[in-house]
């Protein structure tokens, strides 16, 4: 069932989403070569703290992180720990946060140094294929929409778009009908409706589409050890264009 949110429902959404957008943008700008990803997770959650809010993500079916980091092969879901920033890597920095009842989900990736065009050009492209999404979240298109949109910049540039996990509907709870694939034909799926609110997430792999879930049961890696480039805003459907809430 798509939960359609009520007017001030949506206000409290625009809350958690702005409070996300600043835990992302702070965690990013801590980013730099010697940083522990452990270090990025604990700095998060001291922000969110000062923010009056919660880590929408730590317990989460037993996920321990304040927030997800996942560097260069590693896809999404990444367990900050020990591991180092190095010059050359992407760093992908997905957060959670739960404020007055509702969450906020917003993921970017940061580019360390990175100076080889194909890394470049696999972010930025990521990041076109979330505003292409988003811009298909209106009132009287279909799910599908958006995710054709996604895939088309994708593939149009030589890359491959993740299969294996979606973005979502949210609000209360983190994940909410209606899955949404990064890949498909148009004109599937539920009739989009002011009051929706979208988690989209292109997850871009510089090689195959294929990944593998790791022992830990959260990190996911490419198979072929290439790179993943990940992005996403939580967004209201209206009657004219989405509005981005992770801002």
């Amino acid at each position: 069932m798509i939960v359609i949110k009520s007017a001030a429902e949506l206000e409290r959404m625009k809350v958690s989403g702005h409070l996300a957008a600043v835990v992302r943008d702070s965690v990013a700008g801590k980013v730099s070569p010697g940083v522990k990803t452990i270090e990025l997770s604990d700095y998060a959650g001291e922000v969110i703290k000062s923010l009056g809010a919660e880590s929408a993500f730590k317990g989460y079916r037993g996920y321990p992180g304040n927030i997800c980091i996942s560097v260069n092969d590693a896809v999404v879901h990444g367990i900050p720990g020990s591991r180092r920033i190095d010059l050359g890597d992407i760093v992908s920095i997905d957060v959670g946060v739960k404020y007055d009842g509702f969450i906020g989900d917003t993921a970017l990736t940061v580019m360390v140094g990175v100076t080889e065009p194909d890394v470049l050009s696999l972010v930025k492209v990521t990041e076109k294929s979330l505003e292409a999404g988003i811009a298909m979240a209106r009132a009287g298109n279909r799910v599908s929409d958006i995710s054709h949109a996604v895939e088309k910049v994708v593939q149009a540039n030589g890359f491959s778009v993740v299969r294996d996990f979606v973005g979502h509907g949210i609000g209360r709870q983190m994940h909410e009908d209606p899955q949404i694939p990064n890949f498909g034909s148009p004109g599937r799926g539920a009739v989009l409706k002011p009051g929706m609110t979208l988690a989209i997430e292109p997850m871009v792999n510089q090689g195959a589409a294929s990944v593998d879930v790791q022992a830990d049961g959260w990190t996911v890696l490419t198979r072929d050890g290439k790179l993943s480039a990940h992005f996403e805003h939580t967004v209201a459907v209206t009657e004219g264009a989405a509005e981005i809430l992770t801002i």
